[in-house]
């Protein structure tokens, strides 16, 4: 098991350290402009929904939306934690839409979309940790449009994740669909305290650990790397998420979305994100997406057949 503690790790001034250099000519965003980008852009707003994609200001936006793909995120646009990589606003959310569930699936039909990515802010404040809506959601998905392939990105579910994996498996069972439960670690446990406030390690593999029991759920995870990690560091991560089960990870650079988060301590060159993913494959996982803008819904429609 990989250790948490590492009294030596620096704690982050967010607006003061720069970034380790200029960001190198292999990573490159695309903006988008065609007519499909258009037309994902005008569904997310008619049906007043909100995508991580804008909200963490993901840099594949442009790819994927011009793909007529999103990664809608439920319960909100507001966060009750602080993670010091991530963009999403922070506060005491006072959203709450019942209505959400059809929504999305009203979205999804217009859109024509054969593969769904349903995502969340952090609820902390709901004693289901708004488990109830991702299983809402699912449920409506899988009544209006069957065999549609489903993947869902939660979070761990602070305080109540038993009773949020039997209510979200429950709406499984009742749909008898099959999907891929995400969830990310994000980094190495030594620098939760800088990038996951808030966060457990031992806890978000707790979760995918209960995932892997379930029948007809594959489980996935997510690393950034760039942030300090060593590559033991990230060995050692890899080697605790295949001992619970995961099956499908992404690895990906972390990009520094405003100089109020954690600055960019190291640019992953692509012959370290090849050395990952060989890696990874040698232990084991059946799915391993590795680059520098991969993100952790990014091409999640290959592959969407759960073994």
């Amino acid at each position: 098991m990989a250790q948490q503690s590492d009294k030596n790790r620096p704690v982050f001034d967010h607006s003061a350290t720069p970034n380790v250099g200029r960001m190198p000519m292999w990573i490159r965003q695309r903006l988008g402009g065609d007519t499909q980008y258009a037309v994902t852009a005008d569904a997310v707003r008619q049906y007043a929904l909100n995508t991580v994609c804008e909200e963490a200001r993901c840099p594949n936006r442009a790819e994927c939306w011009s793909q007529g793909t999103a990664t809608f995120m439920l319960l909100g646009d507001t966060c009750t934690r602080a993670c010091g990589f991530c963009a999403v606003k922070t506060g005491k959310p006072v959203w709450f839409d019942d209505g959400e569930p059809a929504r999305v699936a009203d979205a999804v039909l217009a859109m024509g979309l054969d593969y769904v990515v349903l995502t969340s802010v952090n609820r902390d404040d709901l004693a289901d940790g708004g488990a109830s809506i991702f299983a809402a959601t699912l449920s409506e998905l899988a009544r209006r449009k069957p065999g549609i392939g489903l993947e869902m990105l939660t979070p761990d579910f602070h305080g109540c994740q038993a009773q949020a994996v039997a209510v979200i498996h429950q709406a499984i069972r009742a749909a008898d669909t099959r999907l891929v439960w995400g969830h990310n670690v994000e980094t190495v446990p030594a620098l939760y305290k800088s990038v996951r406030k808030g966060s457990d390690y031992r806890r978000s593999l707790d979760l995918l650990a209960l995932a892997t029991q379930l029948a007809g759920v594959e489980a996935k995870s997510a690393l950034m790397l760039g942030l300090g990690e060593s590559r033991d560091e990230v060995t050692a991560v890899l080697r605790d998420l295949r001992a619970v089960g995961v099956q499908r990870i992404s690895l990906g650079q972390y990009l520094r979305p405003t100089r109020y988060h954690l600055p960019v301590k190291e640019y992953i060159t692509p012959a370290q994100f090849d050395e990952y993913h060989a890696e990874a494959r040698a232990l084991g996982f059946a799915w391993v997406k590795a680059g520098a803008l991969v993100r952790s819904s990014y091409h999640a429609e290959e592959q969407q057949a759960v073994a």
